[in-house]
């Protein structure tokens, strides 16, 4: 059953900052990042994929500034640095210096831009349905960005995300429209992303000359159907990236770790031990 998880996780304080995050598993250090759904957690996105990929890793997710059960300050402002720095923070925050990073959507441009930035703290990279390099705002995104707080809004997003009709289910929608409005969550996801957003799209991305000089290993991972954000972008991604390659599902759309859960995770792992 998809939902919120039942308590907040496990604390940290980054740099001032109480984060809440996920942890299962040893080994190799991985973290894991949620993308910008209203309502969205690290557990909302991760929770079918934590203990299958804990397995073998370390495997650490964090709510970003602004969602989840992340401390929300008074006067924050949110954007593509304010994440980045808060991962690396919480990186530094764990005594971890080198990690893989899998980011998921908006968690995809984070991650590209704290590799560009810290290369030294990135082993590899794994962007699925990612963000982070330039494209014209879809249809699907535009909604998601301006979702206004109701359960039948809830679901219609929930129908965007998903390829399958039969994931989206009346409870499912409850259960993601309480989480969007947990006090603070609304508040701090419609300051992130007002209209126009195209202009988001675009101050989400790393200079296409960063991203080619990146040397990390990459699994660049996107549903065929993904009508949130559009397979071009993983295709240019895989253009610009020397080290990459490129896994499309078919019938999947912005929902891969979820809708093709276990040939998701197989995938990650044996790309993530490749080498070793």
């Amino acid at each position: 059953m998809v939902g919120e998880q039942p308590d907040a996780g496990r604390r940290v304080d980054v740099a001032g900052v109480g984060t809440s995050y996920l942890e299962a598993g040893t080994g190799p250090p991985v973290v894991l990042v949620h993308g910008s759904g209203p309502g969205v957690s690290a557990y909302a996105n991760w929770r079918l994929t934590l203990p299958a990929l804990g397995r073998d890793f370390r495997c650490l997710a964090p709510d970003l500034p602004g969602f989840g059960s992340t401390d929300r300050r008074p006067n924050d402002s949110y954007g593509i640095e304010t994440w980045a720095a808060h991962l690396v923070g919480f990186l530094d925050a764990l005594g971890l210096d080198r990690v893989s990073v899998v980011g998921n959507s908006m968690g995809g441009a984070v991650a590209l831009r704290m590799a560009a930035r810290h290369p030294d703290r990135v082993d590899r990279l794994v962007l699925m349905g990612s963000v982070g390099v330039p494209f014209a705002i879809t249809e699907g995104l535009d909604r998601v960005w301006g979702y206004q707080p109701s359960v039948a809004n809830m679901r219609a997003l929930l129908d965007l995300f998903a390829y399958s009709r039969e994931l989206v289910t009346d409870e499912l929608a409850e259960l993601r429209y309480r989480a969007s409005v947990e006090p603070g969550r609304q508040e701090s996801f419609a300051a992130m992303f007002p209209a126009p957003r195209q202009r988001w799209v675009d101050a989400l991305c790393t200079p296409e000359d960063e991203i080619a000089a990146l040397p990390h290993p990459t699994l660049l991972v996107h549903g065929r159907d993904d009508r949130i954000i559009p397979l071009a972008t993983s295709l240019r991604l895989l253009e610009l990236l020397d080290d990459a390659q490129l896994h499309v599902f078919g019938r999947c759309g912005h929902w891969t770790q979820i809708e093709h859960a276990d040939a998701f995770v197989s995938l990650v792992r044996s790309f993530l031990t490749g080498g070793r």
